[in-house]
């Protein structure tokens, strides 16, 4: 058998010794043609410093041959031995030691120091080093770069809170139904000032996109107000089933972000400058932007300060505010209906409007908001909407506006929920005229405000259409 094979062998080891969180080192003795002993690294799991993988191999192999001496034998290890491991290797008298990698931060056979090539010594033990390195550097390069995202995940997990901002207990959100995803947060978006905002990034890297799908697309799912990223629980399946990826963010102050506990905190241009970073620093490509109610007010706003990152445009039930023109009927009754009664309960709001959900899944929607504390957002929101042309949000708007109806050259799929009393078919036919090249709506009769939770058949209607070509939709 050949160095490469024993060390695919080693490497197997080494992989085993990844798998139980310890550093991938693996080791194998060779007497003979034949493997005598294994040997991988667990000094984390024994307790014990010496327990690296190649004297777990000299101790096995030492037992095998019922000798400490092992002047027949060979060593294969995936990284140059340390100092402690060389030594042990010198007084067993191998005859030849074989490593990957070289550790130029503790390797004794060469990088740091060569305890092999020290001449006053009564055994000299041969060496060969650099076979399979590239693989064996490999393992340990991914091993320590997922243990750093590891950390970096534990500390945004555990970032701390701002005094002047509350954060959803995460027991809250353990009994909500159909959202198993892991969480993602992130805290050190220069708009975000040390507050952690969660999102969800999914998909399913064995899933490659469905025949004739062309390039895998992004869809960044922003929702409104009162909802957050649970909104989209029931279309994230099936776009990432279909081999997309989909991200969808809590908006600070919803969801499993944290939540200032102040109304004065909330801002247009502030939650539009987080969106904006977000996307630059998940460095989205081929975004089809997906938007209801705030997510549409904020995310039509976007695209047009990085044009080549989005291809496409699902838009729900939402409006462009520009300042210049009264705002619908029906969302000042909404406003007056907040303004009113700030306390209002959530989970009924949805439970009116949707008659198919749960009395569970409308209960998921109140389970970011646990007390007043936790609810400026849904106060400040309402006021938040331009009404006049110098509100904050109405001039980046204006400029929405002018890029929707000149510029944008991706693909429009508008879906109306007939049923919403706020943001309905009149607003929507309206917006419809804003935006370049944006076809007739499909209308879905029996649904209300928040569209997509009528989600699974909006989800594949938005598959059928943007992965077919442009102009060549049948619905």
């Amino acid at each position: 058998m050949s160095d490469e094979t024993f060390m695919q062998l080693a490497l197997a080891q080494a992989r085993e010794a990844a798998a139980l969180g310890e550093v991938p080192v693996g080791a194998v003795v060779v007497r003979g043609g034949q493997i005598i002993a294994t040997g991988r690294n667990a000094p984390i799991g024994e307790h014990d410093p010496t327990a690296h993988a190649e004297i777990v191999a000299l101790r096995a192999a030492a037992q095998t041959v019922g000798n400490y001496r092992l002047d027949d034998c060979e060593l294969f290890v995936t990284l140059e031995p340390c100092a402690m491991c060389s030594g042990a290797m010198l007084h067993a008298r191998l005859k030849r030691v074989v490593f990957g990698p070289s550790d130029l931060k503790t390797g004794a056979a060469g990088s740091v120091i060569n305890l092999f090539a020290q001449p006053q010594l009564n055994h000299q033990t041969q060496l060969q080093g650099g076979v399979l390195a590239a693989e064996c550097a490999a393992l340990l390069q991914d091993f320590f770069r997922q243990r750093r995202a590891n950390r970096r995940e534990e500390f945004q997990l555990n970032h701390p809170l701002r005094d002047d901002a509350l954060r959803t207990p995460e027991a809250v959100f353990e009994g909500v139904p159909g959202y198993p995803w892991r969480p993602n947060y992130i805290n050190d978006l220069p708009s975000l000032g040390g507050l952690r905002m969660h999102y969800l990034d999914e998909v399913n890297s064995g899933n490659k996109v469905e025949e004739g799908g062309g390039q895998r697309l992004t869809f960044l799912c922003l929702h409104g107000n009162p909802a957050w990223s649970y909104l989209y629980r029931k279309m994230l399946p099936v776009l990432v089933g279909a081999g997309h990826r989909v991200v969808a963010p809590d908006l600070i102050g919803f969801g499993k972000s944290d939540k200032p506990k102040k109304d004065s905190f909330h801002a247009f241009s502030a939650h539009r400058q987080m969106l904006l970073e977000l996307v630059e620093r998940l460095d989205l490509q081929n975004i089809v932007l997906v938007v209801q109610d705030w997510g549409g007010l904020l995310g039509l706003t976007l695209p047009m300060s990085a044009r080549q990152r989005y291809k496409g445009l699902l838009v729900m039930n939402t409006l462009l505010a520009c300042g210049d023109a009264p705002l619908p009927p029906g969302f000042l009754v909404w406003r007056e209906m907040c303004a009113k009664n700030p306390g209002f309960d959530v989970a009924r709001l949805f439970a009116r409007g949707n008659p198919q959900m749960s009395a569970e899944e409308c209960s998921a929607y109140s389970a970011p908001f646990p007390d007043k504390g936790h609810r400026a957002a849904l106060g400040a929101f309402p006021l938040m909407v331009p009404e006049v042309e110098g509100a904050d949000g109405a001039a980046v708007s204006r400029e929405a506006r002018d890029f929707w109806r000149e510029c944008w050259a991706g693909q429009t799929l508008m879906v109306i929920g007939a049923q919403d009393p706020v943001l309905g078919q009149a607003v929507m036919q309206k917006l419809q005229t804003l935006i370049r090249g944006c076809g007739e709506p499909v209308v879905l009769e029996h649904a209300g405000h928040f569209v997509p939770e009528h989600g699974e058949p909006v989800a594949q209607l938005a598959l059928r259409f943007f992965q077919s070509e442009p102009g060549n939709h049948d619905f």
